[in-house]
């Protein structure tokens, strides 16, 4: 049995796509980021980067005591060598399987996470800022697009890349993209949406959607304005002066 602490976020769900698609048992608890919840000291023993997603394994391979693991890449990376499914077990196709995980990891999450906060997030429309992050998310899908021409699938067959990658794109609108310009990556956008355990996961993660309250200043400080004294201070983090 799998715990896994997890909000409806593009993070959050490679981790249900992926137990969804293996038939893994695994019970949900909720981390609602936009209350702090991530902040619980509690939750930063599991996840002391106090970000979700994070898991515990209640049946490690090693038969040992319950294992906790964070970081979405880490997490997926962790259940498909326990599985032994959805990455290559040939040297080259498990290469290509991390080459494209550790890139969604380090460049299309993180810029488009920045490109969403200063689009849809930032008190103040920076226009070079807002440029920059969507240029560059841009750049991402164009380099996913010319990947994907003559492939249906980023490093073989199905894989944990295509998990990682999958749920930052789909909103591609939001991020100021028009998904036609990408014919390539489009069609591996449909091709994945059409599977029945990635419909599964973004169902699930509906009913949590709707629990989400609207931006306002305290929710931005709890999500945005956290820093180093955030984690020692546990909950929550220090209120602003």
């Amino acid at each position: 049995m799998i715990d896994l602490y997890y909000w409806p976020t593009p993070n959050g769900h490679k981790i249900t796509i992926f137990l969804e698609e293996t038939g893994t048992p695994y019970t949900i608890k909720p981390i609602n980021i936009g209350k702090g919840e991530q902040f619980d000291p509690a939750f930063l023993k599991i996840a002391p980067n106090n970000r979700m997603p994070a898991i515990v394994d209640h049946a490690p391979a090693d038969g040992g005591e319950p294992l906790s693991v964070f970081e979405s890449g880490a997490i997926l990376l962790y259940l498909a060598e326990k599985h032994g499914r959805f990455i290559a077990p040939d040297l080259r196709g498990r290469t290509a399987t991390l080459e494209w995980l550790f890139w969604q990891m380090g460049g299309l999450g993180p810029m488009s996470g920045q490109n969403t906060h200063f689009r849809a997030y930032a008190p103040e429309k920076l226009p070079y800022a807002i440029a920059r992050y969507e240029n560059e998310v841009n750049r991402l899908y164009g380099v996913m697009n010319k990947r994907l021409e003559g492939r249906d699938f980023l490093a073989g067959d199905y894989s944990i890349a295509d998990m990682a990658c999958y749920p930052w794109v789909v909103p591609h609108e939001r991020q100021g993209q028009r998904i036609d310009d990408f014919p390539h990556l489009k069609a591996w956008l449909e091709r994945i949406a059409a599977r029945p355990a990635v419909q599964r996961a973004y169902e699930l993660g509906k009913q949590y959607q709707t629990a989400q309250a609207p931006m306002d200043e305290e929710r931005r400080r709890i999500l945005f304005g956290q820093t180093a004294a955030s984690i020692a201070a546990g909950k929550h983090g220090p209120r602003a002066a």
